[in-house]
């Protein structure tokens, strides 16, 4: 048996015997239509942290339950370590929002093969869509969100027991509230793997290209091949103390006194990890800080460590740059972030120049209500107008005022709307866009209006349970998504 179809047979409960001795499994294939790919239609539940997720990314990966459905001659076979592998990136992304670009440099991977085991893990039940991605001419792309899912089957094969706490909240927002005794060991056994980080198997050197390059070695002569026979002493007839079959030489006694001898192949020495000089410092520095400071996104990775070199050789970290760009202002908008940072950091050195104060400003960053506002909240500049004519046009009539035939007769009181039932399905539908298109620009004003006024089940109603979540996290303050241009 393989390792895989072992660990497939420790992953999946043991099929059991029908009446007609036709064997029936336990938990069904693994397959989720495209339709259910959506979070808001998910039949699973978000995990609570990446460290669980793994969890169920592992016994997908061992179960043997899910196959991708290849409908061409290429593609991924199976869901094996490389999907695994490109599951740890996802999981240690808050909020999962990757782009392929990003991935591409992570994995190593091409284009097509990160989108490929994308898919797979929307199809195991792994990943569900909060935001898909966009990509529209004269814009940047948009990089799609995801929410880190767990499959019902992994539930009903451990026993994992879920409560729902909230019941106004969506289905996939269960919480585990236990486990039976018969998964606890599978349990620990996944724990152990989701701690383990799996790595790029490195390429075995090929036995046929060892075989060729011995015999190029011979047909060149650098390679002389040794019998057996020649390391015996040769053989001697007559009293000639010269043999023509050939010699061996012995070592002197000086070098056998001691019992040590010089091998005439010595070992390589271990080399351990090599350290970064001041360049490659200089570029580390400059990629973190371009990964973590929201202005910085589209910066030239080269120029920003040129402009770190001074920081960067004093042995400033990635926190220090950023605690010292706190001290002003975040600004409206960066045209040209590589000259924005370098006015900030002049006189940086001279400032703080030791390190014990720099860890302390560090300290007082991270305690500053800006720090916790800006974990968050997602950098926004200021709004921009669109750059296509025909989108312009749009904004400008949905800025118009209406006329006066629509506004209504001077004095007309509108008649009060006592429930969902007296709309009909066009004024929903305009509803729902114009509270879209204010939580988009961060004001959810119709939202809580309509929530005070005709309660939660009118509003979930009309406006869909997905949006008013958002709208009541944004306002709370609690919410990790994102809100805005994406």
């Amino acid at each position: 048996m393989s390792a895989v179809a072992a660990s497939a047979a420790v992953m999946v409960p043991a099929p059991r015997a029908s009446a007609d001795d036709d064997a029936v499994a336990v938990l069904p294939a693994l397959f989720v239509p495209e339709a259910s790919q959506w979070l808001s239609t998910s039949a699973g539940r978000v995990a609570s942290d990446g460290y669980s997720w793994m969890q169920a990314v592992h016994w997908v990966a061992g179960s043997g339950l899910y196959s991708p459905r290849r409908y061409r001659a290429h593609g991924p076979r199976s869901f094996g370590p490389t999907t695994v592998r490109l599951a740890q990136e996802l999981a240690a992304l808050s909020p999962c929002r990757p782009g392929i670009a990003y991935l591409v440099r992570r994995t190593g991977l091409s284009e097509r093969s990160v989108e490929y085991h994308l898919q797979m893990l929307r199809e195991a039940g792994l990943l569900a869509y909060i935001v898909r991605g966009t990509r529209v001419s004269g814009s940047p792309a948009q990089a799609s969100e995801f929410a880190l899912v767990i499959p019902p089957e992994f539930d009903a094969a451990l026993g994992i027991r879920t409560v729902q706490r909230d019941e106004t909240a969506p289905a996939y927002t269960r919480a585990v509230s236990g486990i039976a005794e018969a998964g606890r060991e599978l349990m620990a056994a996944l724990a152990k793997k989701a701690a383990r980080k799996v790595r790029k198997r490195r390429a075995k050197s090929s036995s046929k290209a060892l075989a060729k390059g011995a015999r190029r070695g011979a047909d060149q002569g650098g390679v002389t091949s040794v019998s057996g026979e020649a390391r015996c002493t040769p053989m001697q007839v007559g009293t000639s103390t010269v043999s023509t079959t050939g010699s061996t030489s012995l070592p002197p006694e000086s070098k056998l006194a001691s019992g040590q001898s010089t091998s005439p192949t010595p070992k390589k020495p271990k080399r351990g990890s090599r350290k970064l000089n001041s360049i490659g410092r200089r570029f580390q520095l400059a990629s973190e800080l371009i990964r973590q400071v929201q202005w910085m996104g589209r910066a030239s990775v080269p120029r920003i460590a040129w402009i770190l070199r001074e920081v960067s050789d004093a042995g400033w970290t990635a926190d220090q740059v950023i605690a010292f760009l706190d001290c002003g202002d975040a600004p409206g908008i960066v045209h040209r972030p590589s000259g924005f940072l370098a006015g900030r950091l002049a006189g940086a050195l001279t400032l703080w120049p030791t390190e014990a104060g720099r860890e302390r400003a560090v300290q007082a960053y991270r305690d500053s209500r800006r720090a916790e506002h800006a974990r968050h909240e997602e950098w926004e500049g200021d709004w921009q107008a669109p750059r296509s004519m025909a989108v312009r046009r749009l904004v400008v009539e949905a800025f118009a005022p209406a006329p006066q035939s629509q506004q209504g007769a001077p004095g007309e009181v509108l008649p009060e709307l006592d429930g969902v039932e007296d709309l009909n399905p066009g004024e929903l539908a305009d509803m729902r866009a114009t509270a879209w298109g204010e939580f988009m620009a961060g004001d959810t004003t119709l939202i809580e209006t309509t929530f005070d006024t005709l309660g939660p089940d009118a509003t979930v109603a009309i406006f869909g349970a997905d949006l008013v979540q958002r709208a009541r996290k944004l306002t709370g303050g609690s919410s990790r998504m994102t809100v805005g241009r994406r």
